[in-house]
């Protein structure tokens, strides 16, 4: 059920999309369809495949998602929010040489197996031998986070493999649990983990939204506020706009 006037749709699929060429015909492509259908927001598109945050009026971003589905031969697996103003101000569809930036050549098939539901995810944090890792940026942390986890305090994604190189050992750390906001930054550092030699690496299926979605307010082991990339900046334990204040701004 709406608790606004606008739904927000957050999206992301690692599948092979080609050249820079059809890069540039799909970004094309999609910008006219966010325009025809009233759909505002952020789309990243890149040869690895795509990451999007959009929102609009609900049967309209419902079309666009079931355009996209077709467009890019691919089932979409949104997670959504809503809000009683928009969130996004203008269309912004980028071509990028990663949809999410590690800096680091990564075998995604490596992650299958690797994802814990929701409703499964406290067992890990009650695990005393699993090393709960925030793949996120310091401010994300700071703004809020599970239960026993690590902050990494690092400014940008791709500081991260320099964090777990000087302070993780395969041999010593035999679990690692990890998460980010929406799921997709796990999906490259899961598979980045095997590769180098951690064996037991667990990934929050869906991010920390897809856990606030789905495990009620009295069940969750979540403290804080979750940090979004829009003009609402952070979501309680409901997924509502929270009032907390931009820690991204006072690094």
């Amino acid at each position: 059920m709406s608790d606004g006037g606008y739904k927000i749709a957050a999206f992301y699929r690692f599948i092979e999309l080609g050249s820079v060429a059809k890069l540039v015909e799909l970004r094309d492509l999609i910008r006219g369809e966010m325009r025809a259908r009233g759909i505002v927001g952020t789309m990243i598109i890149a040869s690895e495949g795509f990451n999007s945050t959009v929102c609009g009026q609900a049967a309209e971003l419902e079309s666009f998602i079931e355009f996209l589905s077709q467009l890019l031969s691919t089932k979409i697996l949104a997670k959504f929010s809503y809000s009683a103003a928009r969130p996004f101000r203008k269309i912004d569809v980028k071509v990028k040489p990663e949809i999410v930036t590690l800096k680091k050549p990564v075998e995604i098939a490596l992650g299958q197996g690797t994802h814990v539901s929701p409703s499964e995810w406290n067992k890990l944090l009650d695990d005393p031998e699993v090393i709960v890792l925030d793949t996120r940026n310091d401010y994300e942390f700071r703004t809020g986070t599970f239960d026993r986890a690590v902050n990494p305090k690092t400014e940008k994604f791709s500081d991260l493999p320099e964090y777990v190189e000087e302070n993780l050992d395969p041999q010593k750390h035999k679990k690692i649990a990890m998460f980010c906001t929406g799921g997709i930054r796990c999906e490259k550092f899961a598979p980045y983990m095997k590769e180098i030699g951690f064996e037991n690496v667990y990934q929050l299926e869906g991010g920390i939204l897809k856990y606030l979605e789905e495990v009620s307010p009295e069940d969750q082991r979540w403290n804080g506020e979750c940090y979004v990339f829009d003009t609402r900046v952070t979501l309680d334990e409901r997924l509502k706009p929270s009032r907390s204040r931009d820690l991204s701004q006072e690094r």
